[in-house]
């Protein structure tokens, strides 16, 4: 896909390390822009565009900010390569807004964390009138506590009625929506080794729905794809650097019971979803180093056979620094690299992260899978595309 004529386009804000980008690129979406604030994922943002050939589109013609506040953010004036694409007029609006302030690890202060960037999102759909809207979030979000607040969001979006923080019944007449989907979607569902439920609001602009049904995505994988098989070639690549020289017999040892546990693991669990990851989570930078999440993370990524107290050095540090002790040896089995997690999280082998390991995990660890996005940004295109072949025969 050279030309710009019949792109489907897109803006996403909280692009992270490219999650969502790379799903929706998948789809077949063309970015015209990509906004995060975090400076190491911008890095590794720049970095895959430039080196990778299916990025050329966005190589020529995506604005990719440098560090933004997306509260910062002026579409008018802060995209001179794509704003002259963007007059034609935007299909895609797509964000991952913050999660803690909705999450079940956090303090779940909802719209009074200043974190909360829903209202910032809003504020860009009204700005830029995208055709769609595409907005991920963690589960909390649907949780009872906040439907106040979910139903002024849909009343911003397509009317309606909603409860102002006085207890006071209120009436917008919205932006012109439709909320057609606010659900939860479950990763594994899509073929991401992980147990990871996202919410995703899925909107279309009115004149573009009109007679038109929008179809929720369905799951792509009957059955989840096991720790075991996701990990099983890059184990065997960092174990067997090893097999014939002076550790040989351990690493040999070593990996046979990785996999015999993480197999056992998924057997075990056949029935009740498979021997699948917990959730990753990346942190924030007020914490210290990496690892695989709270306690009771650790102790699941040790039925699967892994070490979740920190994250793994890759295979050309490990020998440098002499580290086979700790990333590979230890009673727990395995720690994971940087390049494991993103696995765990549907990334394509290919896409390299930026910045020091910590600051590598934390951007896997945050971000939305890939397969996910793919699969909702695909029923998005379904719609637009129909919605274009529809004006086209009428014009």
């Amino acid at each position: 896909m050279t030309g710009t004529e019949a792109v489907f386009t897109s803006i996403e804000i909280c692009a992270g390390a490219g999650g969502q980008a790379i799903g929706l690129h998948q789809a077949g979406f063309r970015h015209l822009a990509l906004v995060e604030i975090d400076a190491y994922a911008v890095g590794t943002l720049r970095a895959n565009i430039d080196a990778q050939p299916e990025w050329s589109w966005e190589k020529a013609h995506c604005d990719l900010l440098p560090p933004t506040d997306v509260k910062l953010f002026e579409p008018d004036t802060d995209l001179p390569k794509s704003g002259e694409l963007l007059q034609r007029g935007l299909d895609l609006l797509a964000g991952g807004v913050p999660c803690p302030p909705f999450s079940h690890a956090g303090k779940q202060l909802g719209k009074d964390d200043d974190r909360d960037l829903f209202p910032r999102m809003l504020q860009l759909v009204e700005q830029l009138q995208p055709r769609a809207v595409m907005i991920e979030n963690v589960r909390g979000i649907m949780d009872p506590k906040f439907s106040d607040y979910r139903d002024w969001i849909m009343a911003r979006l397509q009317g309606g009625d909603y409860r102002e923080e006085d207890g006071q019944l209120a009436h917008t007449r919205g932006l012109g929506y439709t909320v057609c989907k606010w659900d939860v979607l479950e990763a594994s569902d899509f073929g991401v080794p992980q147990l990871r439920p996202r919410a995703i609001l899925v909107a279309i602009r009115n004149d573009v729905l009109k007679d038109l049904k929008y179809e929720w995505p369905s799951p792509t994988h009957e059955d989840p794809v096991s720790v075991a098989a996701a990990l099983e070639e890059t184990m065997r690549e960092r174990y067997g650097r090893y097999f014939d020289g002076a550790q040989g017999e351990l690493a040999r040892k070593k990996f046979d019971t990785w996999l015999e546990t993480a197999r056992g693991r998924d057997a075990e669990l056949k029935s009740k979803g498979g021997g699948i990851a917990p959730t990753l989570v990346g942190g924030s930078k007020k914490h210290g180093g990496a690892d695989l999440g709270p306690s009771r993370a650790k102790a699941s990524w040790k039925q699967l056979g892994v070490s979740g107290l920190g994250v793994a050095n890759d295979i050309a540090t490990c020998e440098k620094k002499g580290s086979e002790a700790r990333d590979l040896f230890g009673p727990d089995g395995p720690m994971l690299t940087v390049q494991q997690a993103a696995i765990i999280q549907g990334f394509p082998r290919g896409w390299q992260f930026t910045g020091g390991k910590t600051a590598q995990y934390r951007q896997v660890g945050n971000a939305f899978p890939p397969p996910v996005a793919a699969a909702v940004g695909k029923s998005i295109i379904e719609l637009l595309k129909a919605a274009r072949e529809r004006d086209q025969e009428q014009a």
